[in-house]
């Protein structure tokens, strides 16, 4: 494949920053040895475009959003004699999905190529369904049949010179222009062996009890469950520790160097950063192998400031600094009964189920009351006098400084919680306990370095 034309990767985007890191890492792995990137992006106000700079990609951007439009700019932005479209959220399932996209367009006859959309686990059951309903394990070569998909699909130059997409449609622009094609007696290949993983499905169904029995049965057939469960396991990940002052010091050393530690023993962190107000605090971290390239402002450790602020500052330092991450963990220094697989069990959360942050909770089922700044108490509970074995429901306390993974936009947004959120259950009661004062660390030490021992966790001197 030494004389490959060189093919142009068209890529649209508007807020893909979750997902346009894997997209680009497949694509720039993919074993075809003569390729572009066209970055065709829509105001993105995330970080899609910082993430995708990281990479070779020519960026165009686009202010007045049509697909056909967008695919149209990108092109005219190119250089190759193959154009490949490939959306934002799409990740490429292998390095020989191009070479398999591509090879069917030495036929004259072929007007385009589109390629299989595979469901990740944690897709709905109807897009799960509806992809694999659509995209099946057949080649097919299409003499009548219009159907085209602009997520993974390829085309020569020179039909689209012939056959440019509309500007002006809102949406299906590849289906107008795979009937625009076939009516001139052309062809359409879908090529299975040239896959995606995507996140959403082509249709939406509101009947989500009978898109789970669709793809119960599917799955059953296929072991479709598992596609896509480690799209995203190459992700960038940072770990935060937020410390206000000068770590508490007890006889075997700071409390600092236990959540620094437990970072650094996680396989899935890149970088871990204490953010502190205090010299004292940075240089230690320093001294324990961790990141201090900043302090934050005395204003951030004001009583009336939460941890969202304090977050919100770090994280656009760390961005100037180091670029953006895909995730972030963030680690209270006053946890020090942290289980040793709490942090990789949340990362693993939540890339395999898509969540948008995941914590780290315990269950509680004690009788629970709320109590409103009024003085008003409602109960949330069922009554005391059920056994709390039977009872239906159980309260999951979080424990956020024991440990949250989260994306950047969560912490920009300042609720580092919200969407769709995991909890990480911690069975050890030991694990709740929050050491905040020299008073507590006195009266914990004792039984914190006999609880790492019991648990085979490092204890090394400071």
């Amino acid at each position: 494949m030494n004389n490959a034309p060189l093919v142009s990767i068209i890529i649209r985007t508007k807020n893909e920053e979750r997902w346009i890191s894997a997209c680009l890492k497949s694509v720039f792995r993919q074993n075809y040895p003569n390729l572009e990137v066209i970055l065709v992006d829509n105001k993105s106000t995330d970080r899609t475009v910082a993430k995708a700079k990281q990479y070779p990609v020519k960026l165009v951007e686009i202010e007045d959003f049509k697909p056909g439009l967008a695919i149209n700019l990108g092109i005219k932005a190119s250089k190759g004699d193959i154009l490949v479209c490939l959306s934002g959220h799409c990740v490429p399932t292998d390095e020989t999905w191009l070479t398999n996209l591509v090879a069917d367009l030495d036929d004259p006859q072929i007007a385009g190529v589109y390629g299989r959309q595979q469901p990740l686990s944690f897709s709905s059951p109807f897009d799960k369904r509806d992809l694999m309903i659509v995209f099946g394990l057949d080649k097919k070569v299409q003499h009548k049949d219009s159907f085209f998909h602009n997520a993974n699909s390829a085309f020569r130059r020179e039909i689209w010179q012939r056959f440019p997409f509309d500007n002006d449609l809102s949406n299906i622009e590849d289906r107008l222009w795979g009937k625009t094609v076939i009516d001139a007696g052309l062809k359409i290949v879908y090529e299975p062996d040239a896959s995606v993983y995507h996140y959403h499905g082509i249709h939406q169904d509101l009947d989500v009890n009978r898109a789970n029995n669709v793809v119960r049965i599917m799955e059953e057939i296929s072991g479709a469950a598992d596609l896509g469960r480690h799209a995203m396991h190459k992700a960038e990940v940072f770990a935060i520790i937020p410390v206000r002052g000068k770590s508490i010091t007890g006889e075997n050393g700071p409390l600092l160097k236990y959540a620094i530690r437990q970072a650094q023993a996680s396989p899935s962190i890149d970088r871990v950063i204490v953010s502190t107000d205090s010299e004292e605090t940075a240089e230690l971290a320093k001294s324990l192998g961790a990141e201090a390239p900043f302090l934050r402002p005395e204003h951030l450790s004001d009583d009336i400031v939460g941890i969202g602020d304090v977050l919100q500052w770090t994280l656009e330092e760390v961005e100037q600094l180091y670029g953006v991450p895909d995730l972030v963990v963030v680690l209270g220094e006053t946890y020090p009964f942290r289980p040793d697989t709490l942090i990789e069990d949340m990362i693993s959360l939540t890339l395999d189920q898509g969540f948008d942050a995941v914590i780290a909770g315990q269950s509680e089922s004690r009788h629970i009351w709320f109590r409103d700044r009024d003085g008003q108490i409602e109960d949330s509970s069922e009554p005391v006098s059920t056994p709390r074995n039977l009872r239906d429901k159980h309260a999951l306390v979080g424990l956020f400084g024991l440990g949250c993974v989260t994306h950047p936009m969560n912490i920009r947004l300042g609720d580092p919680l919200s969407g769709r959120l995991g909890i990480v259950e911690v069975s050890d009661p030991l694990s709740r306990i929050e050491v905040r004062d020299q008073k507590t660390m006195q009266l914990t030490e004792p039984m914190l370095i006999n609880w790492r021992t019991a648990n085979g966790s490092e204890n090394p001197k400071p």
